[in-house]
């Protein structure tokens, strides 16, 4: 009997060293979303990059598409007092196998997917989404140098909630491709963008 019950615990005992390594190695799965140490490094690089570039060194967007969409992905980082000034939600491109809970991405004109990478922000212009206004998005990697021409944007769409909805996803096809938002978010960061002489990072990465 007590060989039965040591063998019992030894088994549990491995279960459960299973289970950890497992969600160690998927932040999904372990409910981290990666909003800590690994935000501030992406946010490090991002810095170092912009200062190289010559771009916006007050300021840059990080767009985390591996958080689960119904929580917050999108973040305003600012580089003086290395922080997160403004979160909010973020569709993914309805293009290709995606899922709600799996975006697929993609450079490919046509394809309706969100492309990984930076970009430059460019011009403000008219859109008729949301709070209709979209900014320009310049690819500057091989991953997503042809948004401009797949005219991949930055806008608002007024359905996106202004709060997290987790555990649910957001709903595929409010975005084929662009990094759309709730039109209070979209006011937030318009207000920090429309005035700007130095173009801002906006960088996508899973």
């Amino acid at each position: 009997m007590k060989t039965n019950t040591i063998a019992f615990v030894v088994i549990l005992g491995i279960i459960f060293w299973s289970c950890q390594s497992d969600a160690k190695s998927n932040p999904l799965q372990s409910g981290e979303n990666r909003t800590g140490n690994y935000l501030q490094m992406k946010a490090d690089s991002a810095a170092f990059f912009c200062n190289k570039k010559g771009m916006n060194t007050d300021f840059c967007i990080l767009v985390d598409m591996k958080i689960h969409s119904g929580k917050n992905r999108i973040f305003v980082w600012d580089f003086k007092k290395k922080e997160v000034v403004l979160s909010g939600l973020c569709c993914h491109g309805a293009g290709g196998k995606s899922t709600t809970k799996t975006p697929e991405f993609s450079n490919t004109p046509g394809s309706n997917c969100t492309s990984l990478g930076k970009y430059k922000l460019g011009i403000r212009s008219y859109s008729r989404w949301g709070i209709n206004v979209h900014y320009k998005m310049h690819g500057l990697e091989t991953s997503n140098n042809n948004a401009y021409q797949r005219i991949v944007v930055f806008h608002s769409h007024t359905p996106v909630p202004e709060r997290e909805i987790y555990p649910f996803h957001l709903p595929l096809g409010w975005s084929l491709g662009c990094p759309v938002v709730s039109d209070n978010t979209m006011k937030k960061v318009d207000e920090m963008l429309k005035n700007l002489e130095t173009p801002v990072l906006m960088w996508i990465y899973y």
